[in-house]
């Protein structure tokens, strides 16, 4: 039951989100124009790779700072995640991907995504759900 509920829930992102994602570019080219649609899709996406790009050495600075100092870095690792996610949505064409994924990267909003991924985190750990595997090669 549970794999067809992720299943479910992949095929709405990959199917639905593309939709409402065209249709806001249409809307938006409609209002200005297609040049001007075109133009901020290519900004959105360049300013957020630099974006993404800095935060990221950032994250991954601090990391290495913890782990020199013998701490464990969960709060940078969710940060670290937050940040990759919101990368590839401002690559990814679209203005509702953008600004999730601007949210994603900027430190201020992306609270509300780590206070959200910690709960699942939590919820997972104490109803024994979280699975952790261990290959050996």
């Amino acid at each position: 039951m549970k794999k067809q509920n992720i299943f479910t829930k992949l095929v709405l992102l990959f199917t639905v989100m593309p939709l409402v994602e065209l249709y806001v570019l249409i809307e938006i080219a409609s209002k200005t124009s297609w040049g001007y649609t075109i133009l901020l899709v290519i900004t959105t996406g360049i300013i957020g790779a630099y974006m993404a790009k800095s935060e990221g050495k950032q994250i991954i600075s601090r990391i290495q700072n913890e782990l020199s100092t013998g701490h464990l870095p969960g709060e940078e690792l969710i940060n670290g995640l937050c940040v990759l996610i919101g990368g590839a949505l401002l690559l990814t064409p679209g203005i509702l991907t953008d600004i999730i994924g601007f949210t994603l990267i900027i430190p201020v909003t992306r609270i509300i995504y780590k206070r959200w991924i910690r709960e699942k985190f939590s919820n997972k750990i104490q109803r024994d759900t979280f699975i952790y595997e261990h290959k050996d090669f």
